[in-house]
């Protein structure tokens, strides 16, 4: 056990949102017990070290394998005196991780990080347990509403990581956005494995519509954001609440990873492409104007020529606002590794994403062009060279485009204030404007 009194720790978080949300409770709790805290530091220099992984897909691996062993040899240069590793690496092979890596000196999964505090020395606060010091600009946080999956897609790890669907209480979920609001946070990313299957378990019934309602009706929340959500048993209620509620972001991230059937089928996904055709219709014929983002996957083992034509003449045809597409990973204990044989190449799949995204390059540039010359609300997130740099409503932090406001042309804006801004230039992922007046 390290004693922390009048220690520093860094803390590092690698993979999503999710994660970072995880980190922010254990920061919370640190600095309840008087302890010096940074985030993903350029130079940590703590003397204790906490690296909270990611356990999903390959490259994530990788990225969460060589961070712990920087660490490892800045431990071994006597640069920090304890390691500690959490997260969903750690939750997936901690037996074989601890036995590797017998430097660091405790592993923790993905529930029991609780435990690391009184590893370190420090008290569990319980009455401080929903409370969270954010990572995060002031003006915006994230909201985890679920942890797990029950979904059986077939190359997916997260419920072999996470385990099944489990959601927070509405009320502490209200709780939690209220404080985040006396905070400051103006703006909410709702983020899951799977935000459609919300609320099942506790309520025996989909209840997102109805967290989402609780969460409008907040007031000082100007903007709330929606991501995860899967296109089986998708909740249509949602959409009329994003109709009755202006802070709703007319935005909605929908994974769907393939559009040919036969790939859909292979892929254990429950929904055939007519289907999810008839879904992205209704969605944008309920909600004018909606932007909707996705993700795909190049690769999966079955994947045929005919198979990828048809995905990217299903981008093409869709014309999605915002998309991301991933390499297949090869995952331990999942059915596509127990079933199938990793044949297609990284080289075949990395092209097929990338002409993907080629495609998707220019769909964007086009809707981008379509919106100058509007006025739209922006946040500006940040200052950055000559820029200051802001998004609409239609761009989640870190993964969507941005707005850039050249700072002869605006003059002294506020970072997390909003502001109507005319639109004036665009590119493939970026807006430019000048700010008229404020929102």
């Amino acid at each position: 056990m390290a004693v922390i009194k009048g220690k520093k720790v860094d803390v590092v978080t690698l993979g999503c949102s999710k994660n970072l949300v995880d980190s922010e409770f254990l920061i919370r709790q640190f600095e309840a017990n008087g302890i010096e805290v940074t985030h993903d530091a350029e130079n940590p220099d703590g003397e204790i070290a906490v690296i909270n992984t990611c356990g999903f897909i390959g490259d994530a691996k990788d990225e969460s394998i060589d961070t712990i062993l920087s660490f490892v040899e800045a431990k071994k240069r006597g640069d920090i005196k304890a390691l500690y590793v959490m997260g969903c690496l750690s939750e997936r092979y901690m037996k074989d991780i601890g036995k590797e890596l017998p430097e660091v000196d405790k592993f923790f999964g993905k529930f029991n990080w609780k435990e690391l505090v009184t590893e370190i020395g420090a008290t569990y606060r319980r009455d401080l347990m929903n409370e969270r010091s954010l990572t995060t600009p002031a003006h915006y946080a994230y909201l985890k509403v679920s942890e797990g999956c029950n979904r059986t897609c077939s190359y997916c790890a997260i419920p072999l990581i996470t385990g099944k669907h489990k959601s927070k209480p509405i009320e502490e979920l209200l709780d939690e956005a209220k404080r985040l609001r006396d905070g400051g946070v103006k703006e909410i990313q709702v983020i899951a494995q799977d935000l459609s299957f919300y609320g099942y378990d506790l309520y025996k019934d989909y209840k997102l519509p109805q967290l989402v309602e609780g969460l409008a009706n907040i007031d000082g929340l100007e903007w709330i954001r929606l991501h995860y959500a899967y296109p089986a048993g998708f909740p249509m209620d949602v959409l009329k609440v994003m109709n009755e509620h202006p802070n709703v972001c007319n935005y909605l991230d929908i994974a769907l990873q393939h559009a040919s059937d036969n790939m859909l089928e292979i892929m254990r996904r429950g929904v055939r492409k007519n289907q999810t055709m008839r879904l992205i219709e209704e969605i944008r014929q309920q909600v004018p104007g909606i932007h909707l983002r996705t993700t795909f996957i190049t690769g999966h083992p079955g994947e045929t020529e005919k198979d990828f034509e048809e995905m990217v003449q299903f981008v093409k045809d869709v014309r999605f606002d915002r998309l991301g597409v991933f390499p297949y990973s090869h995952e331990e204990d999942t059915y596509s590794h127990k079933k199938y044989k990793d044949e297609i190449p990284y080289e075949l799949k990395q092209e097929r994403a990338d002409y993907i995204m080629e495609v998707q390059n220019g769909i964007s540039n086009e809707l981008n062009q379509e919106k100058v010359g509007k006025t739209l609300k922006v946040i500006v997130d940040r200052q950055e060279g000559d820029y200051y740099i802001g998004r609409t409503e239609f761009d989640s932090p870190e993964v969507d485009q941005e707005v850039l406001l050249h700072k002869d042309d605006n003059k002294e804006l506020t970072v997390g204030n909003f502001y109507s801004v005319e639109i004036t230039d665009s590119e493939d992922y970026d807006l430019f404007g000048i700010a008229r007046f404020g929102k």
